[in-house]
This record gives C-alpha cells, structure tokens and sequence, in this order.
C-alpha cells in the first residue's frame, strides 16, 4: 500500500529534504535507543549513544543534521523487543502485521512501548500526531525500497526469505552481532 507512496516520496522530494527528515527521525529515535542501551545495561554504549544525541542536537540544529557520524559517533539503534530479548523473553512466533511488515510476538509487544515514545508522540495535537506518522512511515518505507527490489529478484519464496532474513538479523541485533553458536544434538 505504501510503495507507490515511497517511490513519489522518493522520486519527487529534493534529497537534502528526505535526508534532512531522515536525520531528524533518526535522532528522536536515537534519544529511546539510548534508554534501552541502559535498560540493557550496555552502559558504554548507551553513554556513547547519548553523546551522538547530544551532539545532532547541539551542532546538528536540533538533529536536522548529522554531525555525529562525521565525528565517529556510531548508531547502535536498539529498540524494546531488544530489550524484552535481553532480559530473558523468547522471540514467540514469527509474524507479519499489516502495514509494518515482519516481526515477532516479542518485537511486537516492543513496537507497542517504543511507539508510546515515537515522534509521533510529540505533537499537542491529534491532526499533527498523524502528519508526523504518516511521515514516519513513508520515511521508513522509501528506505526500504531497494532491500524490497532485491528480495523481488533473488527470492524464489519470498514468505521464507523474508522470515528467514528477518529473524536472523534480529537475533544478529540481540547480541550486537555476535550471536552465540546454534548447537545440534546428534540423532541416534
């Protein structure tokens, strides 16, 4: 539904604008991904996250820009389902919800408490609240849409690529890319 959408978004909004939007999305969440880098306990990293927000919003005129990058500060985005994950809670079963795409029973009881704390959140007013994500989504959506045209040409079954993909970078993400060995017991 909102591909159409992302390719005009894309095709028809200057660069400098979408990036401009990019950046300023990416430091708010940026802001929730320091907490949950301390919820986690990854104190060094959740300070260095903290130090990039700090940074964007200081010399980056609020986050419209991304000095941080420049300087070496990394993104390390974490969300809640990473958090739920880090304290002890199973993936649950794989899911796919409308309009979001992929996800987990975990990631989505995840989505639900960063979206009490999403952009959108920001604005007084309603109308505002839904300009914002609207804009959230679209965003999102027209940075994936190379990622959609390479799963259209190297997929043979596009459900169990995308599930595959999708639950091997999360776990990828749970252990900051270093996830332990799967171990396979031997059948007698």
């Amino acid at each position: 539904v909102l591909k159409p959408v992302a390719e005009a978004y894309r095709d028809h909004v200057p660069k400098i604008v979408r990036t401009t939007v990019d950046n300023l999305l990416g430091n708010l969440y940026d802001a929730w991904s320091t907490v949950n880098h301390f919820l986690q306990g990854t104190f060094q990293s959740g300070m260095e996250m903290g130090m990039r927000v700090l940074t964007n919003t200081v010399f980056g005129a609020a986050g419209l820009m991304d000095p941080a990058t420049e300087m070496g500060l990394v993104r390390r985005s974490e969300d809640f389902g990473q958090t739920l994950g880090t304290w002890g809670l199973g993936n649950g079963p794989y899911l796919v919800l409308p309009f979001l795409g992929p996800s987990t029973l975990r990631d989505t009881a995840g989505l639900l408490a960063d979206r009490q704390v999403g952009p959108s959140t920001l604005p007084q007013r309603t109308s505002e609240q839904y300009v914002v994500l609207g804009t959230e989504l679209i965003n999102v959506r027209a940075n994936l849409l190379q990622a959609g045209a390479l799963v259209d040409q190297v997929a043979l079954d596009k459900y169990a690529f995308m599930r595959d993909a999708y639950l091997s970078r999360r776990r990828d993400a749970l252990y900051d890319g270093a996830p332990p060995m799967e171990t396979f017991e031997d059948e007698a």
